[in-house]
């Protein structure tokens, strides 16, 4: 595990030292303002909001005093169920923010989108709902239930490259050849704001947090945390986690600009980014508190706990903010610190090897 703080006032990066503390950053922060020009705001996300409103119930967000206990350091755990939407994940939020903001005309000839399978399935449910032709590229050896439930949505599969990226690259030549729309997975301001009414609901379920810690991916969820916190609650702060096998993002934080692609070996494919993405690193750089990266061990942990405590199977991306939760318990000590169980569709093949404690 590695925790780093920053000075986000003068955009490089420092390792603080023991007499620093996490408010140093926030003070800092509040202090002198963003320098980047956000890539959403709150009217955006209110407005996702409104459009996914007939199709999406607020999800939970629970308390387990158990997760308290593992945790330590008097840290008070939410837990914010995004496992519990359609398609068990929150990406459901950033299909149908991104669908319905298009033009009919638009949409009526078609999507196509880059995944892993969750933004996949989120965009597949999105179009089985408005009637919209939808076209998914996932990487060969992609997780075949996530495969399949894209399939059953409706959806057209293409099984093309190695991981994510090369993924994206087919998707872009396929829309250009037929005329489709690109929902990409980060760079996108709608699908960014779908992912930020989670937090949305969070504050207004919850206001009493004080921090949440997130899994990075593409950081879709952080920026939308970000965003809601900045203009509802500038005292919360927003802590990114991702794994030691894929650290694109944390690295390219940590130097302060976007770095040359970083190969990604995580089981957790939800959060397997090789890159950071244009649209979300700036204001992911200046506006997370702090990053953590956590072990594939640790994060397989999580998934054990989590389902120890709450009887939900999570898949990896899903249980990283808890592992990163429990790396800096100690940072945040005596505070209410919201999690994210982002998704729930570990595959059954590996849901066995995880909870026989194979990884």
């Amino acid at each position: 595990m590695h925790f780093d703080e920053t000075n986000i006032r003068t955009g490089y990066r420092n390792t603080l030292t023991p007499s620093h503390t996490i408010r140093d950053s926030l003070n800092t922060l509040q202090h002198f303002g963003m320098t980047t020009s956000p890539p959403i705001t709150l009217d955006d996300i209110i407005a996702a909001r409104q459009r996914i409103g007939p199709w999406l119930s607020p999800t939970p967000v629970r308390h387990y005093p158990l997760l308290d206990e593992i945790v330590g350091h008097g840290v008070r755990v939410l837990v914010k169920h995004e496992n519990h939407n359609p398609v068990n994940s929150f990406k459901v939020r950033n299909g149908l923010a991104a669908l319905t903001a298009l033009p009919l005309d638009v949409a009526a000839r078609g999507v196509i989108a880059a995944s892993t399978g969750n933004h996949g399935q989120g965009v597949a449910f999105a179009g089985s709902k408005l009637g919209v032709p939808v076209t998914i590229c996932v990487p060969h050896g992609n997780n075949p239930e996530k495969n399949a439930a894209i399939r059953a949505l409706g959806a057209t599969l293409v099984e093309t490259g190695a991981n994510y990226d090369e993924s994206v690259q087919k998707c872009a030549e396929l829309a250009a050849q037929n005329g489709w729309t690109i929902l990409h997975s980060t760079n996108n301001r709608y699908v960014l704001a779908g992912a930020g009414t989670l937090s949305l609901e969070l504050l207004e379920q919850a206001p009493e947090v004080s921090a949440m810690v997130i899994a990075v991916g593409g950081g879709s969820q952080v920026i939308g945390a970000i965003t809601t916190a900045s203009a509802m609650k500038p005292t919360l702060r927003v802590f990114g986690a991702q794994s030691t096998e894929a650290p694109a993002q944390y690295e390219s934080w940590k130097a302060g600009q976007r770095l040359a692609p970083i190969p990604s070996r995580t089981f957790a494919e939800g959060i397997a980014t090789t890159v950071a993405y244009e649209m979300t690193f700036d204001r992911m750089r200046e506006g997370l508190a702090g990053f953590v990266t956590v072990s594939d061990a640790e994060i397989a942990q999580a998934v054990r706990e989590l389902w120890k405590v709450t009887h939900n199977l999570i898949e990896g991306a899903g249980a990283a903010g808890f592992a990163g939760l429990k790396a800096m318990a100690a940072e945040l000590r005596g505070e209410t610190v919201a999690v994210v169980l982002s998704g729930g569709n570990l595959s059954s093949e590996m849901a066995v090897r995880v909870l026989a404690g194979e990884i």
